[in-house]
């Protein structure tokens, strides 16, 4: 495992725990964020990085009982978390990385990936993962339940240009990764950026 992939997992692991008792009003807004994504009854989708699992309900309601629903993430303690919540009825859970899923090519309608971006180590790399799992016209949606002014603010640091979370330069970065970002939106409440893959 990757220098990387260990500050995350230690970062993730000392905060699984009490996850979901820090941010307990995100469900309408994960939901919300949720909709964007244009899920049709059968669809087959991954939450990528899923945390504690807060997208899968609303993901699980979304693509109904023929659907697929995954939720992937590289911290054991949070997908512990999340089948204590109970939202293993809601997604099968995956110990995966998204630098290397373990699914086929085009295999997924959509993928969902709630605060994931700033936790990736070659973002270039992962969104080029994710897009070869996703079938040619398939959604990603970038979400974070805060935008970037927001949570700057709340980490006590200032906005730079070079966030990579930036309009121009997200649009580059799923540009150069196999995306077409179709929507930005930066607000206190949200941060939503939805791409659809080029193929």
């Amino acid at each position: 495992m990757s220098d990387d992939h260990t500050h995350v997992q230690e970062f993730f692991t000392a905060r699984a725990a009490d996850w979901d008792r820090r941010f307990p009003d995100d469900g309408p807004v994960y939901a919300a964020a949720v909709a964007e994504l244009g899920l049709r009854e059968g669809d087959r989708v991954l939450d990528a990085g899923c945390g504690t699992g807060r997208a899968l309900p609303p993901l699980r309601a979304a693509v109904g009982p023929s659907g697929l629903v995954l939720g992937a993430d590289l911290t054991p303690a949070m997908l512990r978390e999340a089948a204590r919540a109970g939202r293993d009825r809601d997604g099968a859970l995956l110990l995966a990385d998204v630098a290397a899923l373990p699914l086929r090519s085009s295999s997924l309608d959509a993928v969902f990936a709630a605060g994931l971006i700033a936790h990736l180590p070659d973002p270039a790399g992962n969104l080029r993962e994710i897009a070869r799992v996703v079938r040619p016209g398939g959604v990603l949606a970038l979400f974070h339940p805060i935008g970037r002014a927001a949570l700057a603010a709340r980490q006590g640091r200032a906005i730079t240009p070079d966030d990579l979370r930036a309009e121009p330069n997200l649009r580059a970065l799923l540009a150069r990764s196999g995306w077409r970002m179709t929507s930005y939106v930066d607000e206190d409440a949200r941060f939503l950026a939805l791409a659809v893959h080029e193929g």
